[in-house]
């Protein structure tokens, strides 16, 4: 992996944190929204990610390096593969009296823990972070490499 690639790689991870912030921010966005039914009651959503694969050129390598593990090439960053929504029980709670209640007198609130998405919101930001310096690392790296010959 070349110098160059490792913008590409940090970019994507920067990409793949930012859709996951917006989901986060969704989901604590609906956490008090209500329902009269399960069917319309808003449900967590959260980001699938998987790892793009690079093919390599073992000629390009001069043969003598051999860039994978155990038949595993390296990651040449990150992709998300879509959204998905929880499966985990929604909040029923017993409120005759709100507008939204169905006949019963329940209200269905989000999947949504509100604790949970902060923390995920916290871990996703420091990823950004780190995505960041590493990009500028890297940049810095290159602007000494090319001073080596003055």
């Amino acid at each position: 992996m070349s110098l160059n690639n490792i913008f590409d790689v940090a970019g994507t991870g920067m990409s793949a944190q930012t859709i996951r912030l917006n989901t986060v921010a969704s989901n604590i966005a609906n956490a008090e929204s209500v329902s009269s039914s399960t069917g319309e009651t808003y449900r967590a959503r959260h980001p699938v990610f998987s790892v793009i694969r690079e093919q390599v050129n073992q000629d390009m390598l001069g043969g003598g390096f051999n860039n994978n593990f155990n038949g595993m090439s390296a990651g040449y960053g990150v992709k998300v593969e879509g959204i998905v929504e929880s499966q985990a029980d929604l909040r029923q709670k017993y409120q005759p009296d709100h507008p939204s209640a169905d006949e019963n007198g329940y209200v269905y609130y989000p999947n949504v823990d509100v604790v949970t998405e902060m923390a995920d919101m916290i871990s996703a930001s420091r990823a950004y972070q780190t995505n960041v310096e590493i990009m500028n690392t890297a940049k810095q790296m290159m602007q000494r490499v090319l001073t080596l010959g003055q």
